[in-house]
């Protein structure tokens, strides 16, 4: 099914529409292995035929051989029933392969939609926990890797071990039956007493697991500042509760299990002593009586094996049910025709803009347009919405009213993997990550000497980067070298005009650079209006302020001031001497 809401398309080009999935994701993914799946529930039902084989074996032999003693028989019940054991373990390796390929198939499936929606979620709504899905779904995996698994698959099967039973002697089966029953509700009932505090523990704990990951981030300003003793205890407090939670959740699931046991060994006992008592009635043979007590065990084993991994059960329940949710809040767009390579025209119209967990706007109503070739700087006092204003026209933060286009396309309309290279953009935080310089520079895409030193010549830098450790293989990130903060602004300075994009936006780029680097980023901005891009800057420093075009001064989310440079700063300036004269009068 295709939603309704979708964005107006360029002249020529499709836009991406976004696909409803199914009410169950992970479910449908299961379905597109169905074949396997089918296979291996055959197999399950081989290997439950074949468990019959022991009590079939006991039978024989405590009616037939012990009575007849005949050697002869008992070697060639004896080799078939270990041919059967031999036939019966390579089923069962089997059914477990197959399952765990199954798992494997169904991760690699939803890896990329879960990977994109969980950078979807992150923009829209930021959380510590951010990873949670990619371990949600490993989780999955891991279950079809389990026994528990293996015990729902046997479960469907456990009536013929019962009907054998009654076979047997129907006041055996009786017996059985209703033990089974007693051992399936009180599973039942444990689970819905489980599942409210397994789901809290997992959600204390997974917040926890944020909040260290959020402090080891900023380990320099938290020791600086001596904040460690009350952050840690914050965290203790959290993965206190969280163990506490965990240890009720296991004290639970380890009472169901003491009680199945309990319940499990009655039931066999008590079968084998009916049985004994019914013997002596002459109603039932020593072999049937042997025979039935195997049954009886064979029976509860799957229910008992559910009862010992119920706790992993509703954890991959619980993953399963967020990752259905998570898929289904961001859908995977639908491809569309390819769209040329934008020029860089740049308009908003009556623009309203929220940060993603907040409600109120932080632009309110901006409409403007912006040439290619030009360097257009935004100016502003602090929390007035100039950083806002850059993610609205690069798409990172989508409008809530009003249109944002690029070439008079709706920035929403461009598939992100074919704008993403016609964009650079230079944030606040600038972060790389791990592996080469290069490779940072890059974009981590195909590793182009040529475009890599090209940007790296445009800013200036390929004197630098040649100076350090192994040149553009420079390793950084975890295990390679420690880079200043000016140093890592001036490569993600390089990363952002990589591939000479239409569009540059740089936040406050000048924050960490020296009077070097400060001449280095005049360099880049004249480089690229050279290229014809349109260059958005915000920036408070002058130098670099009088290197544009023209300015927008936004002042509590609305277009203050907004024309040529010169024109923008004397209206400034009239505005500020104004009060001062004003002052003077009285």
């Amino acid at each position: 099914m295709v939603s309704s809401d979708h964005v107006a398309a360029p002249q020529g080009a499709a836009v991406p529409l976004l696909r409803e999935l199914p009410s169950g994701a992970v479910f449908s993914a299961l379905l597109r292995h169905r074949r396997a799946i089918a296979s291996a529930m055959f197999f399950s039902g081989v290997i439950n035929l074949l468990y019959l084989s022991p009590a079939i074996y006991m039978l024989q032999i405590y009616d037939r051989v012990l009575t007849s003693q005949n050697i002869t028989t008992l070697i060639a019940l004896s080799g078939l029933l270990l041919g059967l054991y031999v036939f019966l373990s390579l089923l069962e390796a089997t059914r477990a392969s197959t399952m765990a390929r199954i798992g494997d198939a169904v991760e690699a499936e939803l890896t990329p939609r879960v990977y994109e929606s969980t950078f979807q979620r992150q923009l829209r709504a930021p959380q510590a926990q951010a990873n949670q899905p990619l371990w949600d779904l490993n989780q999955i995996r891991q279950f079809f890797s389990g026994t528990g698994l293996s015990a729902l698959m046997d479960l469907p099967w456990f009536p013929i071990f019962i009907v054998a039973v009654f076979l047997l002697h129907p006041t055996v089966g009786w017996f059985v039956t209703l033990g089974s029953i007693l051992l399936l509700v009180t599973s039942v009932i444990s689970e819905r007493i489980a599942r409210p505090g397994l789901s809290q523990a997992s959600e204390v704990g997974l917040a926890a697991q944020g909040l260290a990951a959020s402090q080891l981030r900023n380990a320099e300003v938290i020791t600086a500042l001596g904040m460690l003793p009350a952050l840690a205890n914050r965290w203790k407090a959290l993965q206190l509760r969280a163990r506490t939670l965990q240890r009720q959740v296991s004290d639970q699931v380890s009472a169901m299990g003491g009680m199945s046991r309990l319940m499990r060994l009655t039931i066999q006992s008590g079968t084998l002593g009916i049985g004994a008592y019914l013997a002596i009635l002459g109603e039932m043979t020593p072999g049937a009586m042997i025979a039935a007590t195997i049954l009886s065990t064979r029976a509860l084993a799957p229910l008992e094996a559910l009862i010992m991994n119920w706790k992993s059960m509703l954890s991959s329940l619980s993953s399963q049910q967020r990752l259905d949710r998570l898929l289904k809040e961001h859908p995977e767009p639908l491809k569309g025709m390819s769209i040329p390579r934008p020029r860089g025209f740049i308009s908003a119209e009556n623009i309203f803009v929220s940060a993603p967990s907040n409600r109120s706007f932080i632009l309110k109503g901006l409409s403007f347009e912006f040439e290619p070739g030009e360097a257009i700087g935004i100016i502003g006092p602090s929390a007035s919405g100039k950083s806002t204003l850059l993610r609205a026209i690069l798409g990172i933060w989508p409008t809530a009213l009003g249109k944002m286009r690029i070439d008079g396309s709706d920035i929403r309309g461009w598939p992100r993997e074919e704008i993403g290279p016609a964009i650079g953009y230079l944030p606040q935080d600038i972060e790389l990550f791990g592996g080469t310089v290069g490779e940072n520079i890059a974009r981590f895409g195909e590793l182009n000497s040529e475009r890599i030193i090209e940007a790296t010549n445009a800013c200036g830098l390929h004197g630098m980067m040649l100076r350090l450790p192994s040149g553009y293989d420079t390793e950084i990130g975890d295990g390679g070298i420690t880079l200043s903060a000016g140093q890592r602004q001036l490569i993600g300075l390089a990363r952002a005009v990589y591939g000479q994009p239409v569009v540059i936006a740089l936040d406050e780029p000048s924050s960490n650079l020296d009077e070097v680097g400060d001449r280095v980023l005049a360099q880049t901005i004249k480089a690229a209006k050279s290229w014809g891009s349109t260059v958005i800057v915000v920036s408070h420093d002058p130098k670099l302020l009088k290197l544009m075009d023209r300015l927008m001064m936004i002042f509590d989310g609305q277009i203050r001031e907004f024309g040529p440079s010169s024109e923008v700063i004397s209206a400034i300036k009239r505005r500020s001497t104004k009060p001062a004269r004003e002052e003077r009068v009285q």
